[in-house]
């Protein structure tokens, strides 16, 4: 009976800390460069080839909770070039993402789906300097199943929280639109050193997100600015198989904020190269109700084959709930390049 008190309790808690959650963040990535159109809409079509299919999903705190918070994305692009016999390599991206993230510990649910447009600028008959700028729009669904919280007043007094609830509960489901925009900036230094730097607005319409469809300022969702920064940088000259990725990530969402800085090693494999291996750490500094603090540090390993990328990544979570239990993550990114070509600069991978 005890421990049924205590999961109850420890349940309603974590309602109530999702509901403070609507106007606060967004789920995010650590592989935020393996999930392109959920981290700004100008890198639609911003790739090595005509279209991509692309999938991550994050897993996290399954070692506190027994069923962890799970994120996933699943996008699809493409890009053309509206102008053909051209020497200015212009190219137009079109592409459409759904997302989904669950908080199985009260079975809270959202779900968008989203539709995003980019061009991208060639600034130069040379085609070394990209300029793109991109539009999304979404329909966001929020759920939660009430049949999984239980009430004070629910407790019978003897086996358990099995008497109805007099609580006046408002609908358990409601849906938005959803409006985000970016700009990205790309450019070839050299042969084979690259620089990639962005910013993104999300939620520039700010709607509201109140289960009760409130309309105070209280229920309104944060509009979320950020900003990146990628590099390519080869060591040891133009011969070189090695190559320095370094990333920059900048996020900022009311009065909360996060920034996630560090590195990747990409090296080629085989005569050929069109195999690399990838492997990278950064760290993730925040700043939450609590004050700002180190947040996790997370560890990359990437893979390029052909036309395929995948990554897996491991945020070890710097605070813990105890000794012996860590906050960590786990992320697994795929996706898939059609009629791939290597010498593309528009988009940094992972």
């Amino acid at each position: 009976m005890q421990k049924l008190i205590i999961r109850s309790l420890l349940g309603f808690l974590f309602a109530i800390l999702c509901s403070a959650m609507l106007g606060a963040q967004d789920n995010h990535y650590s592989q935020f460069y393996a999930s392109p159109l959920t981290l700004n809409p100008a890198l639609t079509g911003a790739f090595e080839g005509r279209y991509r299919v692309s999938s991550i999903y994050r897993d996290q705190w399954r070692s506190v909770l027994e069923e962890p918070i799970k994120s996933y994305s699943i996008a699809g692009d493409f890009r053309f070039s509206p102008r053909k016999r051209s020497v200015v390599e212009d190219a137009i991206g079109l592409g459409i993402l759904f997302n989904n993230d669950r908080v199985g510990v009260v079975d809270f649910n959202t779900t968008q789906i989203a539709v995003s447009l980019a061009y991208h600028k060639s600034l130069g008959v040379d085609n070394n300097q990209f300029l793109s700028a991109g539009f999304q729009a979404g329909i966001t669904q929020r759920t939660v199943n009430y049949g999984s919280l239980t009430f004070q007043d629910q407790f019978d007094g003897f086996s358990g929280f099995t008497a109805a609830t007099l609580e006046d509960l408002p609908a358990n489901n409601f849906a938005y639109l959803d409006l985000n925009t970016g700009l990205n900036y790309t450019a070839k230094l050299g042969r084979k050193s690259n620089i990639f730097a962005g910013l993104a607005y999300h939620h520039f319409s700010q709607p509201a997100v109140s289960f009760d469809r409130g309309q105070d300022k209280g229920d309104l969702l944060y509009g979320r600015f950020s900003t990146q920064f990628a590099a390519n940088f080869p060591v040891g000259g133009r011969q070189s198989r090695v190559s320095l990725l370094p990333r920059v990530l900048f996020a900022k969402q009311g009065p909360h904020w996060e920034t996630t800085v560090g590195t990747n090693v990409r090296a080629v494999m085989g005569q050929a190269g069109t195999s690399a291996f990838h492997i990278g750490t950064w760290v993730r500094p925040v700043h939450n109700d609590v004050g700002a603090g180190l947040d996790a540090a997370v560890v990359m390993l990437g893979f390029e084959i052909n036309n395929v990328l995948l990554g897996l990544s491991y945020d070890l979570n710097i605070n813990a709930l105890s000794a012996r239990q860590r906050q960590g993550a786990f992320e697994i990114s795929i996706a898939y390049l059609g009629n791939y070509a290597n010498e593309g600069i528009l988009c940094p991978k992972f």
